[in-house]
């Protein structure tokens, strides 16, 4: 059997290493709720200013969310900020990036309380934005490059200090914490711009959110470099500056990490762009209260807090990662292709998100410690950055197109969306995600990495 992970980490004790793990993901908490933020506030932002919205229309809120990957996709900002993890070491890329997170979040609340006049027409037929919005997506694409970048800078974390013990269980954790803050975000936040009277309060407080986040990853390269010191940990410290660019045939050709990283794409593509218009789908389609329409996609990541950790100490204990991922995507074609139909009782959206939550939970608890079993350590940040690549080409893209598909179909008169053809895109990412997680199975079964075996030694 194939394996790429490198031998446990002596001498860094249970305490410890959950410590760590505790103090990075609460990090990556907070900056999960920044990035949702603002999806619950979309019927506030599209209603007239005078009427204490924003007036962006559906167009503008899908650009603006999908302006997250815009820095990472078009000036491969990402697939640096893997480069910089592999060469210059976890401590120096975590506090670039979550220097990155915290400018970046300044600049998007700037934005929302701001007024603004004035119109940007994009080049290559994109359209015409308003300056508020082209502000406000500035800073949520800067703060994407720092969100993306501390994603992998973790997810190597991680695999530095678990590797041979408990993996796939402590990756789980972290998703679950993250999962965390876009819980509560989705949750709270209009609640919260509502009491307040204005969309920018709720933006103020995840900027806040993130600034504690900063000075948590600070503590964090404390500990990590007195460990550094105290342990002989030759292969991690030797990977973090053995980066070649000769080695990236490793990844290019390496038909296993490509299924991974595809799976990614469609899998998230799925998920993360339709919370961000799953507020309003309660309202238009099912009937749900606008004050409450939130809490109903909240209970998706809040399904996973429990399901990922409890998914991947299964990974970790039995195996069947590629197993899982091939029932979560059966999972989220399912959901999507339901929420498609012409059937509207909130009951149906309560138990669909339910379902979706398992998929959730399922699918990333096995996918990114799976990684390591394919990839080589020193090679395993860049590795990262290129999979969070390709999945930001569909947080970028998929928002756009469907904030264009439900202006097509908004009905002038009322405002009211039909969603159908928007659950249909989703159903389809689902069937593209099985047909992946068929072929890396086999992949799997081919070049045995292992993916089928269990974590713990």
């Amino acid at each position: 059997m194939k394996n790429n992970l490198p031998s446990p980490r002596e001498g860094s004790g249970a305490s410890l290493r959950f410590l760590a793990l505790a103090i990075v993901s609460i990090t990556m908490m907070f900056a999960y709720f920044f990035t949702d933020v603002m999806s619950p506030l979309e019927p506030m932002l599209t209603l007239p200013v005078e009427q204490g919205g924003l007036g962006w229309s559906s167009d503008d809120y899908g650009f603006f969310s999908g302006s997250y990957g815009f820095f990472n996709v078009f000036l491969l900002l990402l697939f640096f900020g893997g480069v910089v993890l592999d060469r210059f070491g976890i401590r120096f890329a975590g506090v670039l990036s979550t220097g990155l997170m915290l400018v970046g979040a300044l600049v998007k609340w700037w934005a929302v309380s701001r007024d603004f006049s004035g119109f940007v027409v994009l080049p290559f037929g994109l359209g015409e934005y308003g300056v508020q919005i082209i502000w406000a997506c500035v800073g949520f694409a800067l703060f994407g490059v720092g969100c993306e970048i501390a994603g992998i800078t973790v997810s190597k974390i991680i695999v530095k200090w678990f590797t041979g013990y408990e993996l796939a269980f402590a990756m789980g954790l972290q998703v679950a914490l993250a999962r965390i803050g876009t819980a509560a975000a989705l949750a709270f936040s209009l609640p919260f711009a509502r009491a307040l009277g204005e969309v920018h309060y709720s933006v103020g407080l995840g900027a806040a959110l993130l600034a504690v986040g900063m000075l948590a990853f600070l503590v964090y390269c404390v500990i990590d470099r007195a460990n550094d010191r105290r342990i002989a940990a030759a292969s991690e410290q030797g990977s973090d500056g053995g980066f070649r660019f000769a080695d990236l045939r490793l990844l290019l050709f390496n038909r296993g990490f490509w299924y991974i990283a595809l799976l990614c794409l469609m899998f998230y593509a799925g998920v993360f762009p339709f919370l961000k218009f799953a507020t309003k789908l309660m309202v238009f389609k099912y009937g749900v209260s606008d004050a409450l329409a939130g809490l109903i996609p909240a209970m998706l990541p809040f399904g996973t807090i429990f399901l990922t950790p409890f998914f991947g100490s299964l990974y970790d204990r039995y195996g069947r990662g590629a197993t899982l991922m091939l029932l979560g995507s059966v999972l989220l074609f399912s959901v999507h292709a339901v929420l498609a139909l012409p059937l509207n009782h909130w009951v149906l959206a309560i138990v669909m998100m339910a379902l979706l939550g398992v998929s959730f939970g399922m699918v990333p608890s096995a996918m990114w410690p799976s990684v390591p079993k394919i990839i080589p350590m020193k090679l395993l940040g860049t590795a990262y950055a290129l999979i969070f690549y390709i999945q930001n080409i569909g947080l970028s893209l998929v928002p756009v197109w469907i904030g264009k598909v439900n202006q097509r179909h908004t009905d002038a008169a009322t405002g009211l969306i039909d969603y159908t053809e928007t659950m249909i895109i989703f159903a389809l990412f689902g069937l593209l995600a099985i047909v992946i997680s068929v072929l890396l199975l086999r992949e799997d079964r081919l070049k045995g990495y292992g993916l089928e075996q269990r974590n713990i030694v």
